[in-house]
């Protein structure tokens, strides 16, 4: 049998019927073109509440709404809290009923729903009593495969009929309608279908989210609980979950049983396979027995869910679902509606079943893998566009998500059909060590094989089914060196420490800044206070040393008066020449301690310092010229309680003063030791000493 023959018979849900050939535009035959799309627009009144307003695309007085009992359209489309953002998104799923014509079957909605200030309307209807006006405008199809496409064109014909600023002028909505029924007539949505475009967020976007959770949904929705979705955003509430439910691969294009629990048209149309064409991926997947139909016979999906629907949601035939909410009044009553409720504004997955809990704890190997899904997506992550790597490269992409999804759905269907094995003939010598399913979970399995889809799936398919694909997790066998450190690495990453750290360097340097700036204004202020001090002091000294002079070359005979009438005429202190001087301190301060120690050094090196310090009087001969003014200080200057002493005319030796010393010094640079002029230097020397003494109370010396 050929490829083409096995797409055609060994799946029933692949035989739906094809695209109509190209032909006449208009009218198109219902039962040759299929479920032509339709148009309509829903607007909230003030007193009726939400309600349709107006069709496109069906006869006159021909009202779908009465005719397939839509009564909860109106609120399907205009979502609870859509009033709170300018534009929002509403995905749903309708119920058509069986006709002579055609089987019943799922139809799917998506509404753009916006508002505009009542005011700026040109012609203002008068039962438009409100401050604004919300409408919804809404396409219904048959497939929700072609919803991308169908979502951008229906937000730009949305935003378009409101700038009119005039709702009675609806030609571009019939535009879009009659757009849309010549496209499904040519074949083109169903074209775009068949490219695999996905609606809902993309995948990369999911797995940043969810991270390792995101498996825990995937095996969640295979084991058909009662998943409960909430958000205060609509359109991302129902993003969430058609990306999910197209990790499934084939399921997107098989969802005909979705809006009612009593459909049941996929399983009577499916067969068991019996051929294969392994070149062939649709083969593959269809002999392998997918899609996992999780929404048959009991089951339901509800991208959006008003709280008018919840009779269905508490009915005894529905066994599980799929279904948001962006009411809050679900959260008060969540054990009675969900096994699993998924919180999209706190990003919490609640478990409240406890067998349920077990079996969707991950193993090692289903955690190796998913993480090594999100490090992929993590390492690639682009805020600016989340749904494309910004390596642009394969790994990391939507392709590469969905290839490794695929791989592990293949992987564990074989492996379930390779422990039925094991457990059927128990005599082969194979061990539990060796059973593939113990990588995706023995409490899993057991559960997943108590479900609808796992039946279904176990009758349509081959015993043998691992002789095609191999039972094997992606991620079987131990522990490996690049696991542990991709978990160590994630796990750092989520401390964010580079963040806090961050945070922390910014911090400490400011303060470090702000620290060494106060004491470094500290420091200059002591300094500068120091210097203004020395500099008065050293003023009035020299003018006490000019008032001294002046009164001693007036009164030569009487010496002994000197000292009080100069202390008698001290002049007050030029403050503003001190402060001029003070400004240049810290420059010369530095220039005067690298002097300083630059001499030190040299001293300790050719032992001067050694020899002059502490050397008494007697060992420098009289008639000796010492060869620098520095030496010739370190010769004469000696520490309190040295031997170096000198000698009153009487013969008794006393203790020189260090200004004595000094001044003595450098009368020996002069060469002449003993001269008039060495005693004219020492009696400056003790006229130096008496002013030092007068100024002690005023301030630190001049040293």
């Amino acid at each position: 049998m050929s490829g083409e023959d096995t797409e055609s018979t060994s799946n029933g849900a692949e035989t739906a019927p094809s695209p109509a050939e190209p032909g006449p535009a208009l009218p198109i035959k219902p039962e040759t073109a299929g479920f032509t799309p339709l148009v309509t627009v829903v607007g909230f009144h003030h007193a009726r509440g939400p309600e349709v307003e107006t069709w496109f695309g069906v006869e006159d007085g021909f009202d779908p709404a009465e005719e397939f009992k839509w009564s909860l359209l109106p609120f399907m489309a205009l979502s609870d809290g859509a009033h709170a953002s300018e534009e929002d998104f509403s995905y749903f799923t309708l119920l058509k009923p069986k006709t002579d014509k055609s089987p019943a079957t799922s139809l799917f909605g998506i509404s753009c729903t916006r508002q505009i200030d009542s005011t700026q309307l040109i012609n203002r209807p008068d039962d438009v009593t409100r401050s604004t006006v919300q409408k919804a405008v809404v396409v219904i199809a048959d497939n929700p495969k072609s919803f991308g496409m169908l979502r951008q064109r229906l937000g730009i014909v949305t935003h378009a009929w409101f700038d009119q600023r005039d709702f009675s002028d609806v030609d571009i909505l019939k535009g879009l309608q009659e757009s849309l029924a010549e496209e499904k007539s040519r074949g083109d949505l169903e074209s775009v279908s068949e490219q695999d475009q996905f609606i809902g967020m993309s995948l990369r976007e999911l797995i940043h989210e969810f991270r390792w959770q995101t498996l825990v949904l995937l095996k969640s929705c295979l084991l058909q609980p009662k998943m409960l979705f909430f958000g205060s955003r609509c359109d991302r509430l129902c993003m969430v979950q058609f990306a999910l439910v197209s990790l499934i691969p084939g399921l997107m294009r098989n969802l005909q049983d979705c809006a009612d629990p009593e459909l049941n048209t996929y399983e009577s149309q499916l067969s068991k396979p019996t051929s294969l064409q392994s070149s062939n991926r649709s083969s593959l997947l269809s002999f392998m027995g997918l899609p996992l139909q999780i929404f048959g016979k009991g089951s339901l999906f509800g991208p959006y869910t008003p709280l008018q629907q919840l009779d269905i949601l508490a009915d005894f035939g529905t066994k599980s679902y799929i279904v948001g909410s962006t009411n809050s009044l679900l959260l008060q009553q969540k054990d009675r509606y969900s096994d699993i409720l998924i919180n999209l504004d706190e990003d919490t997955v609640n478990i409240t079943s406890a067998s349920l809990r077990n079996a969707l704890t991950l193993t090692a190997a289903d955690r190796r893998w998913i993480d090594g899904i999100y490090h992929e997506v993590s390492e690639t992550w682009d805020e600016a566009n989340p749904s494309r790597p910004k390596t642009l490269q394969y790994l990391g992409s939507e392709e590469y998500i969905r290839a490794q999804f695929e791989a592990y759905i293949l992987g564990l269907v074989s492996s379930v059909k390779y422990h039925q094995f094991i457990v059927e003939n128990p005599d082969t010598g194979s061990t539990t060590e060796a059973d593939p399913a113990v990588d995706y979970g023995l409490d899993w399995v057991e559960a997943w094989s108590g479900t609808e889809n796992y039946r279904m799936w176990n009758q349509y398919t081959d015993a043998n089914l691992f002789a095609v694909s191999e039972p094997k997790h992606p991620c079987a066998g131990g522990l490996t060196m690049d696991d542990v450190q991709r978990r160590i690495a994630d796990q750092v990453k989520d401390l964010h420490l580079d963040e806090r750290f961050a945070q922390g360097r910014e911090v400490l340097g400011r303060n470090f800044a702000v620290g060494r700036e106060k004491a470094t204004s500290m420091f200059n202020r002591i300094y500068s206070d120091m210097e203004y001090l020395r500099e008065s002091q050293r003023r009035r000294a020299e003018d006490a040393a000019r008032a001294q002079d002046a009164g001693a070359e007036q009164q030569p005979s009487s010496p002994a008066s000197t000292a009080p009438s100069s202390a008698s005429v001290v002049p007050p202190v030029d403050l503003n020449k001190a402060q001029q001087s003070v400004q240049t301190a810290g420059a010369r301060a530095s220039a005067y301690m690298s002097s300083w120690a630059s001499w030190a050094g040299e001293k300790r090196k050719t032992g001067g310092w050694g020899a002059g310090w502490g050397r008494k009087a007697s060992a420098t001969p009289t008639n000796s010229t010492p060869t620098s003014p520095m030496e010739k200080a370190s010769v004469e200057f000696q520490p309190m309680g040295s031997s170096m002493k000198s000698e009153d005319p009487a013969g008794h030796r006393q203790q020189p003063s260090f200004s004595e010393s000094i001044l003595s010094g450098a009368s020996s640079s002069a060469g002449r030791p003993g001269t008039g002029q060495e005693e004219a230097d020492l009696d400056m020397g003790r006229k130096a000493t008496t002013k030092e003494a007068q100024g002690g109370d005023q301030g630190p010396k001049n040293t």
